[in-house]
This record gives C-alpha cells, structure tokens and sequence, in this order.
C-alpha cells in the first residue's frame, strides 16, 4: 500500500499529477471534489462558492473535516490498488491525519511555482471564475490556503517538486515519484 499526497497553492500542477497517476492505472482521491459535492449539496456554485464552503466545512467540523471525508474514499480504492493518490491537501492538520493513518506507506509531495506562472495557468484552465465575474482571484486564493496552513503542509513535504520546466519535464518528474514509491512498496 501506499499513498501519495499532494499539496500546493492553486496552479501549481496538482491536477497535472493527478493526471499522470491516472495514466498510470493509480486511482485518484480529490480532495477539492469532497468540497465541490459538498458545494452542490449546499445549492451553492462550485465555482464561486469553494473556498467559502471549505473554509465552513472546516469551522463546522474541525480543521480535519474533509481530510476526514476522504479517509474512506481513500481505504475504499486501497481494496483494489496499490497506490492512490490524494491530490489536494491543504494544512498540516490534514498531513496529520493521512500520516496517522497510513504511516511510512504515505509520501507528501509539495508542487511548486512562482506566482505569475501559476497565474498564467490558472487563466488557461478556464476553469475557475475570475474576479470580474465574482470569483476569487489567485491572491486571495493564495492567502486563504496560507490560512487554512498550507505553509505547514508544503515543510512537511517528503518530496518537494519545482514545476517551472516544460509540461512533459514536470510529468517525467511525477511518473519517477510514482515509481520510487512502488519500488519501496515491494522491497518493504
């Protein structure tokens, strides 16, 4: 078994590698789809509303909550694969609670990128609202992540990948993580 975890500011390059592990037949566990449903559940917009919701699961349950919410998605994946990757925490209260529960079997891997590349990023997605239409703009974004003590989750890193090269460098770099980790998975 073994869980990788993945942790950076919006525009990083999380969903990059979220991307490659599916390639490579590793089910995914999103942390922000918990918030997303959750969104929707709430007759909210995923698009405006993310970051109010988390913030509000997080008062409402405690600083693990959907840390918490993602646990059995996580286990539930594990009865059918080897590896999962959890893309998307956010604190080191939530590096607590995957480190609790799977010890040495997970690995915390910190993506980052300077501020305008993950700008330039996020406005080619396309995905989320901008700041004229009501959404929340990357430094508002970036603060409240700091909030939430996503500075504590990218120190705690195991891994820390600087994803400031080409697209296809950054995946090279995300398959050897993938691979490192399946090799200590069978030596163990």
């Amino acid at each position: 078994m073994h869980v990788i975890g993945t942790v950076g500011l919006p525009g990083s390059g999380k969903g990059e590698a979220a991307t490659v592990a599916r390639e490579a037949g590793i089910p995914v566990v999103t942390m922000g789809d918990v918030v997303r449903q959750e969104t929707a559940d709430r007759g909210l917009d995923p698009a405006k509303d993310h970051g109010t919701v988390a913030q509000a699961l997080r008062e409402e349950n405690g600083p693990a909550a959907i840390a918490e919410r993602s646990l059995p998605m996580i286990e539930d994946r594990l009865e059918d694969h080897d590896s999962v990757l959890v893309d998307g925490l956010r604190s080191g209260v939530e590096v607590d609670a995957f480190e609790e529960r799977f010890g040495a079997d997970f690995t915390l891997v910190s993506i980052e990128a300077p501020f305008d590349l993950r700008a330039e990023r996020i406005d080619a997605r396309g995905r989320d609202a901008s700041e004229d239409d009501g959404g929340e703009g990357l430094e508002s974004r970036d603060e409240r992540e700091r909030g939430f003590g996503m500075d504590d989750a990218m120190a705690r890193a195991d891994v820390v990948v600087e994803n400031t090269e080409t697209l296809e460098a950054f995946h090279d770099r995300i398959r050897t993580i993938i691979r490192d980790g399946e090799q200590q998975m069978q030596n163990s």
